[in-house]
Parts: structure tokens; C-alpha cells; sequence
């Protein structure tokens, strides 16, 4: 190993330095002797004892009341989504794809009239039928996936 003094390259500068700070801010006094051993994969000390982890929906640390229907949700209820509408799909060579002009019809794999898919991010959360509303397109859900079946999906 190198002499403690001397540091091959800035790379391992930088990581010994951030190394010194997170010990010093988690109240550890280390030397050079003990950042390392960390970096050579040795541990000088044992890892002091963690706190166990809280779980998800469990009643909040602080004074605020406690909703005995679930977590609490306002902090998340004004992060924008995106949801988007899927009529249907299709897979075509790159080659029909450059053929494709004004009047082209693409065959997708839907019938006509079955009910659309609304996906939230990507994620499917119910079907729909198409609406018209004030000159404007919409869609009507006809089915709503449980929030159950929609954490599955995601597993």
C-alpha cells in the first residue's frame, strides 16, 4: 500500500476527503489510519446501531393529527402526472414507416368500439370510452383498476 501521506491520484484525493467529512458529520473521529482501511475494504470499527425503520403508513413522529384512514396524503396531491390515452398499437418495419403519407391508415390491434386504455405515467389505471364535451374530446371510465391490482403491476 502507498505511504499515508501520499495519494495517487485526485480521484482518490476527493474520495478520502469525502470519507473524512461523512465520519466527521456522523460524530466519528477518524484518522487517516481508519479512511484507509474503509478504502481498502477493511472496517476499522463496528457500524455503530442503526435505527430501525419506520413503515409505510405509520402514525407520523410530529404533532400533527392522525388520520385513521391511511397515510397522509396532501403532501403528494399537487406533483403534476402525465395521462395519456391509448386507442390501440401496432409494430411496423422502419421501412413502412418512411412510406407512411397524408391518407395512410395504420391498422392497430383493437377492435372498433372496445374501450380505450388510460395510463398515468405509463402505468394503467383504468378503460374508457371516447366522449364528445363541448367540441372537445374526453373519455368516460368505464372500469377503474383497484389500487391493489395497480401495485401489483407494478411489482
Amino acid at each position: 500500500m502507498a505511504d499515508e501521506n501520499e495519494i495517487t491520484s485526485p480521484e482518490e484525493q476527493a474520495l478520502a476527503d469525502e470519507w473524512a467529512a461523512a465520519l466527521s458529520e456522523s460524530g466519528d473521529v477518524a484518522g487517516q489510519d481508519d479512511i484507509d482501511a474503509m478504502l481498502a475494504g477493511g472496517v476499522s470499527k463496528p457500524a455503530a446501531p442503526r435505527a430501525p425503520m419506520e413503515e409505510f403508513g405509520s402514525a407520523p413522529k410530529g404533532n400533527l393529527p392522525v388520520n385513521l384512514e391511511g397515510p397522509n396524503l396532501d403532501v403528494i396531491l399537487d406533483i403534476p402526472v402525465s395521462i395519456s390515452m391509448e386507442v390501440g398499437n401496432t409494430d411496423i418495419t422502419i421501412r413502412n414507416l418512411l412510406q407512411l403519407n397524408q391518407g395512410s391508415v395504420i391498422e392497430l390491434d383493437r377492435l372498433a368500439g372496445e374501450p380505450l386504455d388510460v395510463l398515468v405515467n405509463g402505468t394503467l389505471i383504468a378503460h374508457g370510452e371516447v366522449v364528445v364535451v363541448n367540441e372537445k374530446f374526453g373519455i368516460r371510465l368505464t372500469d377503474v383498476i383497484s389500487p391493489s391490482e395497480r401495485i401489483k403491476k407494478l411489482r
